[in-house]
């Protein structure tokens, strides 16, 4: 029996999602995007249910006191999904590229190498603000690549966006 024999099959290698599960190290974004999301979710099923009971008081029919049930059990689902979701989000710094990943159903890893960056914004809404939180947005000359980051505090959004800056400056310059 030689050696081959006794260590078993070779290691499974990582898939296209995780590509390099050790030499990445993912940050995660806050926790307080779950209850911006929440929050969201809330206020699109209240204005949904006034519009639902409006038109059920009106026109009296079943089938729209059924549509309230079945968008407060979508709303419960959804709910659960953004905590699951928001915990899904992360990004990676390294040499040469940014990583973005999130996803849970379809799970999508967005590589955006520094030198294809076209400018970086940074935006909070209202609900954002509230919570202290800013989205990084990253714009390429391809629009399907573009990426972003949501739920960064202030200060590390003002930082990541410096920083992708200064290294989108100095790989366009190799150019």
């Amino acid at each position: 029996m030689t050696g081959a024999d006794r260590a078993g099959p070779p290691p499974t290698p990582p898939g296209p999602l995780e590509p390099w599960p050790e030499t990445v190290r993912w940050q995660p974004i806050s926790r307080d995007l779950i209850w911006v999301e929440l929050i969201r979710l809330g206020i699109l099923l209240a204005v949904a249910l006034v519009v639902l009971g409006v038109i059920w008081a009106v026109a009296g029919h079943w089938l729209l006191g059924a549509a309230i049930g079945v968008a407060l059990l979508l709303s419960a689902w959804r709910a659960v999904t953004i905590v699951r979701a928001v915990r899904a989000w992360g990004y990676a710094e390294r040499d040469d590229d940014l990583l973005v990943r999130h996803g849970l159903l379809v799970r999508r890893l967005s590589i955006v190498p520094y030198s294809r960056m076209q400018f970086v914004d940074v935006s909070a809404g209202p609900l954002e603000r509230a919570f202290d939180l800013a989205t990084v947005q990253l714009h390429t000359a391809a629009a399907a690549s573009d990426a972003r980051v949501p739920g960064l505090r202030p200060a590390e959004a003002s930082r990541l966006r410096d920083r992708l800056t200064a290294l989108g400056e100095d790989r366009a310059e190799g150019l």
